[in-house]
C-alpha cells in the first residue's frame, strides 16, 4: 500500500472519532474536573457558556490551521491578518452605512471573505511559487498585516459605527435555540471541515502533500495547488472568525488578535495533527481550543496563577505536546 493509499484510508477512518483521537477530550474532562474542585463558580452555565462563546474564535481559525499544518505548513500571520481583516471590514460598513444601513453588515463580512482569502493566497503562494519556508513568509506577512492595521487606524482603533452597533450586536451576544450564535457559527466551519477533511478528495491530498510531497506528486497529487489552497482556506476562517468577532469589542485596533498564532497553533497540535504534517484531527482541534479557554478562565477564577501569565501557559502547553508527540512516535 502507498503512502497516499494509507493516508487516504486514514482520512476516512478519520471522520469516525477512534479511542486514539480521545486523549485531547480526556485532557478536556480532566481540567473541568480540576476546575470544579478549585472554584464552585466554574460549572456554572454562565461560566461554561462564557468558555466555549470565547473559544469560538480561536476553533474557527484553528480549523483552517489544521488543513495548512497537515499539508506541511504553518500560519504564523493569522492573528495580525485577524487585526487587518477586521479594520478593512469595519471601514468598509462604516463607509456603506449611511447609504445601505444596516444592509452594510452583510457587505462588510463580504469584504472580510474575500480580503481573507486574498491575504491566505499570498501566504500560499509565496510559499509553493517562491519556495520559501512557511515559517519565514509568514513571519513576514505577520509584519505586514500589524503594520497595516497600525497605519489604517493611527495608533489607535478603528470603532464601528453607531448606528451599526445594535443591528451587529446579536451576532455575538445573541443566541438561537439558547446557544450562543457562535457556537452554532463553529459548529457549521467544524462540519464544513471535517468533511472537506474525511470525506474529500482534496482532503486525502491535504494529508498526502503533508506525509510525504515526492510521493504525492509521483501520486498525481499537485502539492503546490493543496498547499496553496490550504492557505487560502485558512484565511477564509480567520475571516468569519472576525465576523463573528467585531461585535464583541466594536472596534478593530493595532493588538486585536495579538499572540492568536500562539494559541491557534497550540490548540492544533494538542488536537493530535502532527506540527510535521500528514495528519490533521478536526475533533482534535475542537477540543485544544476548549483546553486554552478553560485554561485561561481557570486562571482568572482563581488566584493560583496570575492571569499575566496565560500566554506562558499556553507556551509550555504546546512545548509539552510537542514532546508527547516525539515520544509517542
Amino acid at each position: 500500500m502507498t503512502t497516499v493509499e494509507m493516508t487516504q484510508t486514514r482520512s476516512r477512518d478519520g471522520w469516525q472519532i477512534r479511542w486514539s483521537d480521545l486523549g485531547p477530550w480526556i485532557a478536556l474532562a480532566v481540567i473541568v474536573l480540576v476546575g470544579a474542585l478549585i472554584n464552585s463558580n466554574f460549572l456554572t452555565s454562565a461560566n461554561l457558556g462564557n468558555v466555549i462563546t470565547r473559544s469560538a474564535f480561536v476553533a474557527i481559525i484553528a480549523i483552517g490551521a489544521t488543513f495548512v499544518i497537515a499539508s506541511g505548513g504553518l500560519d504564523l500571520s493569522v492573528g495580525s491578518m485577524m487585526a487587518f481583516v477586521t479594520g478593512v471590514m469595519i471601514l468598509v460598513m462604516n463607509s456603506l452605512a449611511p447609504t445601505y444601513g444596516a444592509s452594510a453588515i452583510f457587505m462588510g463580512a463580504g469584504v472580510a471573505l474575500i480580503v481573507g482569502a486574498l491575504c491566505g493566497l499570498l501566504n500560499g503562494l509565496v510559499v509553493t511559487i517562491g519556495k520559501i519556508e512557511p515559517f519565514i513568509v509568514t513571519l513576514g506577512t505577520m509584519g505586514i498585516f500589524r503594520a497595516l492595521i497600525t497605519w489604517m487606524s493611527d495608533g489607535g482603533s478603528i470603532p464601528i459605527d453607531r448606528d451599526l452597533r445594535a443591528a451587529y450586536r446579536p451576532v455575538y451576544f445573541g443566541s438561537f435555540l439558547g446557544v450562543p450564535i457562535p457556537i452554532w457559527i463553529t459548529v457549521a466551519v467544524v462540519l464544513v471541515g471535517a468533511f472537506l477533511l474525511y470525506r474529500t478528495k482534496f482532503g486525502r491530498r491535504v494529508q498526502a502533500a503533508g506525509a510525504n510531497p515526492e510521493v504525492a506528486r509521483f501520486s498525481g497529487v499537485s502539492v503546490a495547488g493543496v498547499r496553496t489552497m490550504a492557505f487560502v482556506l485558512q484565511g477564509v476562517c480567520v475571516a468569519i472568525a472576525a465576523i463573528c468577532y467585531v461585535p464583541r469589542l466594536g472596534a478593530a485596533t493595532p493588538t486585536t488578535g495579538q499572540l492568536w498564532e500562539l494559541q491557534v497553533i497550540t490548540a492544533v497540535v494538542i488536537g493530535g495533527t502532527m506540527l510535521r504534517g500528514g495528519r490533521g484531527r478536526i475533533w482534535g482541534t475542537i477540543a485544544g481550543a476548549l483546553i486554552i479557554e478553560t485554561i485561561a478562565n481557570l486562571m482568572v477564577l482563581s488566584d493560583m496563577v496570575s492571569e499575566y501569565l496565560v500566554a506562558a501557559v499556553q507556551g509550555v502547553i504546546i512545548i509539552i505536546a510537542m514532546l508527547a508527540h516525539r515520544f509517542l512516535r
